[in-house]
C-alpha cells in the first residue's frame, strides 16, 4: 500500500499525523509526497476555524472524483472527524476510513476492515503509546498530555479531544530519550493547556511532577532547546517563570493566549480570568526574564464585543508590547457555547478591526525585531530557504531568520548568527564564529527541510 497523509491545524496534529505515520510503516506501507501516488489517502483535519472545514470539503470533492477513476481508499482523522459536521461530511463525499484524536491506534483495523470503518472512541493506550522519533529532523514535537478540562464558550477542542489527560513523566522522558538518540536539538512540549499538566490525576498527583517541575525534569535530559504551547493564563503560575529561568535549555519564548483585552468579553468567553490577572503573569515572566520574547493570540469581533471593547484590546497590545501575536476573526463553530447563545457581528465590522489589529501588530513586531539588529542570535538552522542560495531557521526567540547559504555546504544545525537586517516578521543575518566574524563556509550537517515553515498555533 502506498500512503498520503495531509495535516492541517496545530502542531498536535503535526505529531499526531507522526504517530500514524509511524503505525502505517510498522504494518508495511510506503509513505509517498502525492496524492497522485496513493492508494490510500488520509486528511489529518483541523475543526477550531471555518477556513480549514471548508479546506477539507474541497479536497474530499476532488478525492471523490478519483475514486470514480481508480482503486482509491479516503480517511479523514483529527478533530472534525469527531464531530457531527465532520461525520456528516464523510457520509456526503464517501470516506472510508474515519478515526477520532482518541482512536489514533485503530489505524491497523481500518486497514483491515476492506470496508467502511468509523473509531472514534477515547482509548486510554494512546497516552501509553510512544511513536519512534523522527529520523533526520532537529526539531521535534513531543505531547505531555491531550484534551482539555476548560470550557471556553468559543472553543470546540473539549468535544473534540475529550477530557484532560496527562502522559506519565516516565512515557515522556523515554520518549525524549529516544528523540535526542536520533538527533533532535529541539523539542517542543505539547498539550491544549500544558499549564495544568498533572492536575487531572487526583489521587496520584504525587507521582506527577508540576508542570514547573516537568521543564526542569526535561531540561536536565541533555536536549539543547526546549518550547512548549499552549499555556492558559488560567493555570500560570510563577513557578513555571521560575523554571523558565533556572534552566538553560528552556527557550525564552513564552506563547500566552490573552484572546481580548476586554473583561467583559473574556467573561463572554468563559477564560476564567481577567486584564489585570493576565497583566500579573506578564509582570512574574518579565520578573525572571527581562527580555521574554511573547507572543500572545487574539480573536477579533467575538459575539457582543463593542468598539470600545476592541479598544481595550489594542491598548493591552501596546501595555503588554508583544513580539508578534497569532490573530483570527472570530469563526463560530457548531457545537460551541457561543455559537448557539450569541449573535455574531457583521463580516465587515469584524473585518475592519482584524485590519487595525493587524497595523498595531506589525509595529510592535517591527520595533521588536528591529531590535535584535547588531545582536548575535543562537539560530536553529533546518535547510533550504524558498530564495535559492539561503537558508531558514529560528531564533531561540522564534524569529523566523534567513542566512546566506555557505558553498558545498547544506547548513542545518544551531549556529550564532549576527543579525544584520529585519521587518516586521524576519530576521536577515550572516552566521559568525565564537569571535563573532562571519564564516567562509558552515559545517557539513545533513539538512532537515527544504522549506520555511511557520509555527502553527493550537486553540
Amino acid at each position: 500500500m502506498k500512503a498520503h497523509v495531509v495535516t492541517y491545524g496545530c502542531q498536535m496534529n503535526e505529531y499526531d499525523t507522526h504517530l500514524v505515520q509511524s503505525q502505517l510503516v510498522s504494518l508495511g506501507a510506503d509513505l509517498v509526497e502525492d496524492i497522485d501516488s496513493a492508494d490510500f489517502v488520509l486528511l489529518n483535519t483541523c475543526a477550531v476555524r471555518g477556513k480549514p472545514v471548508d479546506k477539507v470539503r474541497s479536497v474530499l470533492g476532488e478525492l471523490r472524483k478519483e475514486k470514480q477513476k481508480r482503486p482509491l481508499v479516503v480517511g479523514m482523522m483529527g478533530c472534525l472527524a469527531q464531530l457531527e459536521e465532520g461525520q456528516q461530511i464523510a457520509r456526503k463525499f464517501e470516506v472510508d476510513v474515519l478515526i477520532g484524536p482518541g482512536s489514533l491506534l485503530d489505524i491497523g483495523k481500518a486497514l483491515e476492515s476492506n470496508g467502511r470503518f468509523w473509531a472514534l472512541n477515547f482509548r486510554d493506550e494512546l497516552h501509553e503509546h510512544i511513536p519512534p522519533p523522527p529520523q533526520g529532523k532537529l526539531q521535534a514535537h513531543l505531547t505531555i498530555m491531550r484534551g482539555c478540562d476548560h470550557h471556553c464558550t468559543y472553543c470546540i477542542v473539549p468535544t473534540t479531544r475529550g477530557p484532560q489527560v496527562s502522559r506519565s513523566p516516565d512515557d515522556i522522558l523515554r520518549e525524549l530519550d529516544m528523540q535526542l538518540a536520533a538527533g533532535v536539538r529541539e523539542v517542543t512540549l505539547l498539550g491544549q493547556n500544558v499549564n495544568a499538566y498533572g492536575v487531572d490525576q487526583g489521587a496520584k498527583l504525587a507521582g506527577y511532577p508540576s508542570f514547573a517541575d516537568l521543564l526542569r525534569l526535561v531540561g536536565a535530559s541533555g536536549i539543547e532547546r526546549i518550547k512548549f504551547t499552549t499555556s492558559h493564563p488560567m493555570n500560570f503560575t510563577e513557578d513555571v517563570a521560575q523554571a523558565m529561568a533556572e534552566t538553560p535549555a528552556v527557550c525564552e519564548f513564552i506563547h500566552l493566549p490573552v484572546q481580548s483585552g476586554s473583561d467583559r468579553v473574556l467573561r463572554r468567553m468563559a477564560r476564567e480570568y481577567g486584564r489585570e490577572k493576565y497583566l500579573t503573569h506578564i509582570a512574574q515572566i518579565r520578573r525572571h526574564m527581562p527580555d521574554a520574547v511573547l507572543y500572545t493570540d487574539i480573536i477579533v469581533g467575538f459575539p457582543g464585543e463593542t468598539e470600545e471593547d476592541f479598544q481595550q484590546t489594542l491598548d493591552l497590545y501596546d501595555e503588554v508590547g508583544y513580539d508578534s501575536a497569532y490573530m483570527f476573526i472570530y469563526s463560530a463553530r457548531p457545537g460551541t457555547p457561543s455559537y448557539k447563545h450569541f449573535t455574531d457581528l457583521p463580516r465587515e465590522v469584524k473585518t475592519e478591526r482584524l485590519q487595525r489589529l493587524i497595523a498595531k501588530q506589525k509595529d510592535w513586531s517591527a520595533r521588536k525585531f528591529a531590535g535584535k539588529v547588531g545582536t548575535v542570535q543562537e539560530v536553529l538552522v533546518r535547510g533550504d530557504a524558498y530564495s535559492e542560495g539561503f537558508l531558514e531557521g529560528h531564533t531561540r526567540g522564534q524569529h523566523p531568520t534567513v542566512v546566506p547559504k555557505a558553498v558545498g555546504a547544506d547548513g542545518a544545525g544551531v549556529y550564532p548568527v549576527v543579525i544584520e537586517r529585519a521587518t516586521p516578521h524576519m530576521l536577515y543575518g550572516r552566521v559568525v564564529d565564537a569571535q563573532g566574524r562571519p564564516l567562509e563556509e558552515l559545517p557539513q550537517h545533513r539538512p532537515e527541510a527544504a522549506a520555511v515553515s511557520n509555527p502553527l498555533q493550537m486553540a
